[in-house]
């Protein structure tokens, strides 16, 4: 078995899987409680978005319903929870004030057919490519404008029909507020605001249920005139079949496909949410929409809400301990048997409470952190924007609005890479006749006018090295760069061009430009003598035998310092690595790059040959075992060795030496130590007849049996055995190929390729 493989159980003797009702009845004891801590958070906040929305107040409670069995049975987000949502009621309000109700809810038929479509063309991914500041943006102007409708509710008064008149006619509320409706409402809002910091034993209750029925017991008890919810029927009675919207069928066509993409957005964000709450199935996104749009079919057939996935419901779910999609079908399964049974419980409710409840929700919309990470991502210009079309305008002008600007933010950084030019010589003067022009980013023909700006300002004459880390350039910008190379160079000027990033420079003009793939011009992979003998960093006045090294170190300073400092800050009170790693000095092999890997993870040990003298024989290899296995505990010894060997040459070409270890030089008493290697390849060890069908030479053969010689010497340590036997240490071999660069897996009997990582 392969050191990096996880071991699996036999599939042989496996027990049968549990059947159905065992599953349901094991559920159910998660499933049941979850679903009723999610009916009492939903029960009042879909009664609050109805009346948000201007739409009949059960149309909340059959959206809920239809959202909680059509949607939980057929989505594919096993816990997540749909109903009415907040993000809705602005889009929700404006067409019923154009359409009128009954036409809203043939809207959201419709809405919901073209979801399906969207389910079943595959597509659904494609829906979250919209920009996520814009999605925040957009819930956060939906808040906003929640809060200036409700704020005249909670006053005693009416909410207006755009968020311009709310305020401006604020301050006129204001003089005529009725206190009984403001102290009801203003009771609500601290309970939701301080809920989080009750006891633990009540925390478990749902805030606005616990604030709602607080301020309605409130309102019956205190001598207060307040506007209550006032019912037109009973549930049956509230279901009506739609009509077909009278007016302009681009307005209606626009209506529908707002509501589809804004509901569609909205469930695919949520169940992305979701999913990173619990380690169970993850969202099948296609299904999902196909659930969401089947349920806002039936929701506006019946005339109810939009239906769209929630994650104040959501992540109330998942924090139950739900296990299984019952547990959204149940919480649906609650509210109809309440909406049904208990409707004058609802009309006890007053307005102003259910106002408070809906300015909160509003309010918690307008996220701090989604404010934060777009002023650190340099995106707030799109998030105001957004906001402010959302408000001021409508949803959809607003979100178009910061859609159009985020793409024209995306642009602008695309056609702007990262240029400078500026001497290269100590003082910073110029007067050497060095310069360096250095471009990071992308380099299109829309870049062209920054690009031979910046070049103009290099002087004639002067010694330059284009420096072009790049991984995107077109055949335009490379004409540019040669045209303004051949005219510098006849000037007496000098110009290197030195690829540094990812693009291949050699393809331009070949065939149509693409963007560069993998690692070929970082500098932490390529040897200097790839691109120092033409540059070289160094002054002059350096010594021959620095410049290498000093030119080295000058180009970590400028490219790789202060992206490893902060990985350094971290390991400056000590290291905790993972390994150790006991390897051959050869130049060629460099840890950290095969193993990708980074300061504090290897310990390393190297000697000629990545050899273990047996019995401690060696004082340094001791040593580094002994401060690696006893201070340091690390988890892994692995010894590497690798291609083309020059002690592995050496100990297959020479005899074991019948001379006085004093008459011999110091490597040869060194090698000393890999005879019993040359020996068990002499023998035919397994593993030299492995290395040959794979077509490796004597010389890589005998390097291979050598890993696995010093793997065996190391399981005979004291210390390392010990460790081992006791399972605090696991020891392995491997074996880089250097012509192929790939890393092979060495045992007691076998090599195998480390191309891939298991699962």
């Amino acid at each position: 078995m392969s050191i990096l493989e996880k071991e699996k159980a036999p599939p042989s003797g496996a027990v049968p899987g549990p059947t159905f009702g065992e599953r349901l009845r094991r559920n159910a004891r998660y499933d049941l409680p979850a679903s009723l801590v999610v009916f009492l958070v939903a029960l009042p906040l879909s009664l609050g978005i109805a009346i948000a929305s201007d739409a009949p107040i059960m149309a909340g409670l059959i959206a809920a319903i239809v959202g909680g069995v059509v949607a939980g049975s057929i989505g594919g987000s096993p816990l997540q929870v749909s109903g009415p949502a907040a993000g809705l009621t602005v889009v929700v309000a404006e067409l019923v004030g154009t359409f009128g109700w009954r036409a809203t809810c043939a809207i959201t038929v419709a809405a919901g057919f073209l979801q399906i479509i969207f389910g079943l063309s595959r597509i659904a991914r494609s829906a979250l490519a919209i920009a996520p500041v814009v999605v925040h943006a957009m819930l956060a102007g939906i808040g906003i404008t929640i809060a200036f409708q409700q704020i005249h509710v909670l006053l005693g008064g009416g909410s207006h029909s755009s968020t311009w008149a709310n305020i401006a006619q604020l301050p006129s509320q204001l003089a005529s507020a009725r206190y009984g409706e403001v102290l009801i409402g203003s009771v609500v809002i601290a309970i939701l605001l301080l809920w989080k910091k009750v006891p633990r034993k009540f925390g478990v209750l749902p805030g606005p249920l616990v604030a709602v029925v607080v301020a309605t017991i409130a309102s019956l008890v205190l001598p207060l005139d307040v506007d209550r919810i006032t019912l037109d029927g009973s549930l049956f009675d509230a279901l009506s079949l739609p009509t077909m919207p009278q007016g302009p069928w681009l307005a209606v066509a626009t209506g529908v496909l707002t509501v589809a993409l804004i509901a569609s957005v909205e469930s695919l964000l949520s169940a992305v949410a979701v999913d990173k709450m619990h380690g169970g199935t993850r969202t099948e996104f296609n299904r999902e929409l196909v659930g969401q749009g089947s349920a806002n079919m039936v929701s506006g057939l019946i005339g109810g809400l939009p239906v769209t996935g929630v994650i104040v419901r959501s992540s109330t779910n998942v924090a139950a301990g739900a296990r299984t999609r019952a547990s959204a079908v149940l919480h649906g399964v609650w509210i109809l048997v309440f909406a049904a049974l208990l409707t004058a419980l609802v009309q006890q409710i007053p307005m102003a409470a259910l106002a408070g409840l809906l300015i909160v929700i509003g309010i918690q919309l307008v996220k701090l952190a989604d404010l934060r990470t777009a002023r650190r991502t340099g995106d707030l210009w799109v998030y105001g924007v957004t906001v402010a079309g959302v408000v001021f305008l409508n949803l959809l002008e607003g979100v178009i609005v910061g859609l159009a600007l985020a793409v024209v933010l995306l642009l602008w950084r695309v056609i702007h890479p990262k240029m400078r030019a500026e001497p290269i010589d100590a003082s910073g003067s110029g007067d050497s006749g060095r310069w360096r022009v250095t471009v990071e980013g992308s380099c299109s023909f829309l870049s062209m006018p920054a690009l031979t700006g910046l070049l103009a300002k290099v002087p004639e004459g002067a010694h330059v090295t284009v420096e072009l880390a790049v991984d995107f350039l077109d055949h335009a910008i490379f004409e540019a760069i040669d045209q303004w190379k051949r005219h510098h160079e006849r000037s007496g000027g000098t110009v290197v061009i030195d690829a540094l990033g990812t693009f291949d420079m050699d393809s331009v003009g070949e065939a149509p430009p693409r963007r560069g793939i993998g690692v070929a011009g970082v500098r932490g992979f390529a040897p200097w003598k790839s691109w120092q003998p033409r540059h070289s960093r160094a002054d002059d006045s350096t010594p021959v035998a620095l410049r290498p090294l000093l030119a080295g170190v000058s180009e970590y300073h400028r490219r790789n310092a202060a992206h490893l400092q902060p990985h350094l800050d971290d390991l400056k009170d000590g290291q905790d690595p993972d390994s150790l790693f006991l390897t051959c000095s050869d130049s060629r092999i460099v840890p950290n790059v095969i193993t990708s890997s980074g300061p504090g993870d290897l310990f390393t040990v190297r000697n000629v040959g990545n050899l273990v003298p047996a019995g401690r024989q060696d004082v340094s290899v001791e040593a580094g075992l002994a401060f690696a296995l006893e201070e340091l505990e690390v988890s892994s010894v692995i010894v590497c060795g690798h291609s083309g060997c020059g002690a592995m040459k050496a100990v297959l070409a020479q005899a074991p030496s019948e001379a006085d270890g004093s008459d011999r030089d110091a490597v040869e008493q060194w090698l000393a130590f890999a005879q019993p290697s040359r020996k068990a390849f002499l023998s035919g060890h397994p593993v030299a007849r492995a290395a040959a069908e794979l077509g490796f030479d004597e010389i890589d053969q005998l390097g291979m049996v050598n890993v696995a010689v010093q793997v065996q010497t190391l399981g005979r340590h004291p210390l390392v055995g010990a460790a081992a036997a006791e399972g605090r240490v696991r020891v392995a071999g491997m074996f880089f190929d250097i012509p192929s660069a790939r890393v092979l897996e060495i045992t007691s009997t076998s090599v195998s390729y480390l191309d891939t990582v298991p699962s």
